[in-house]
């Protein structure tokens, strides 16, 4: 299955932290995904680092179209919201729309998604290491 990558496990990843060796096992099997507010989340501080092989590498990665389910993410936040998950983001919100539409399983470091994985149907990819 692809799995979406989120920003959280990239900054890790970077850092050669935790997720390092899984990520690049997920990146040698061709099943990362990317989209648009990812890469926005990341190409900027990137840029400043003259980091241009690395951006470049990233928009290699298959990209799947980021079209908001506005409706979708309003149910996502009332969800949250009913189940005390509080403090999550429009942008997390959409990163998990973005990967519920698309049928892909989530990586990511923020408790919150795997809090919000529990009362909808957001897959996580969870770590085997």
């Amino acid at each position: 299955m692809r799995v979406l990558v989120d920003s959280s496990v990239w900054i890790d990843y970077f850092r050669a932290g935790r997720h390092a060796k899984e990520l690049e096992e997920l990146l040698d099997d061709n099943r990362v995904v990317t989209n648009d507010l990812v890469l926005a989340e990341l190409v900027p501080s990137l840029h400043l680092k003259r980091q241009a092989r690395l951006i470049e590498l990233l928009r290699e990665l298959e990209r799947e179209p980021l079209l908001p389910d506005w409706d979708e993410v309003v149910r996502l936040q009332i969800t949250c919201l009913r189940h005390g998950i509080n403090g999550v983001g429009i942008p997390d919100l959409l990163i998990a729309q973005h990967a519920m539409q698309h049928g892909l399983q989530l990586m990511a470091r923020d408790g919150h998604f795997r809090q919000l994985a529990r009362y909808a149907p957001l897959q996580l990819h969870l770590s085997e290491h």
